[in-house]
């Protein structure tokens, strides 16, 4: 399989083809999008996703991790002006074994992270607290994301 390539099924090949507001969609760029995670650690829980299949950043353009840069920056102001968290986790997992739900297809998180989001509910209880829905997030999130990518960031 070469890296234009796309597997049939794939999660994030679906997404830029559906209703933004139902994939929860935030941003397209030429070479990547962002997206809501929908299996969030916390609110705001972005996923920075490549357009086309890839599993690592060694097998990416120089132009798209120029862009990749950017928008990290991006998400980053933008949860900062729309949560004003503690501080971010940013990242990626490459390959199964280092926790990649999807192996094969590139993307990074970003999220959200508050002094004591990390409690007894997800530790003993298997369970997280979400105050803020998909929805909720998404809502906010984007306008802000249109502001801060069409500014050049």
């Amino acid at each position: 399989m070469t890296g234009q390539e796309k597997t049939e099924g794939c999660v994030f090949c679906a997404i830029p083809g559906g209703d933004e507001a139902l994939t929860y969609l935030l941003h397209r760029g030429a070479h990547w999008y962002v997206v809501l995670n929908r299996y969030p650690y916390n609110g705001g829980h972005l996923l920075l996703v490549l357009n086309r299949h890839a599993a690592t950043l060694g097998e990416c353009a120089p132009q798209e991790l120029q862009e990749m840069a950017q928008l990290l920056a991006v998400m980053e102001r933008a949860l900062v002006e729309c949560f004003n968290p503690d501080g971010l986790n940013c990242g990626y997992n490459g390959g199964r074994s280092a926790g990649a739900g999807i192996p094969e297809h590139l993307h990074l998180h970003m999220l959200p992270r508050w002094a004591g989001d990390t409690n007894f509910m997800s530790t003993i209880g298997e369970t997280r607290v979400m105050p803020l829905t998909l929805d909720q997030a998404w809502v906010r999130l984007r306008p802000v994301l249109a502001r801060l990518a069409g500014a050049g960031a």
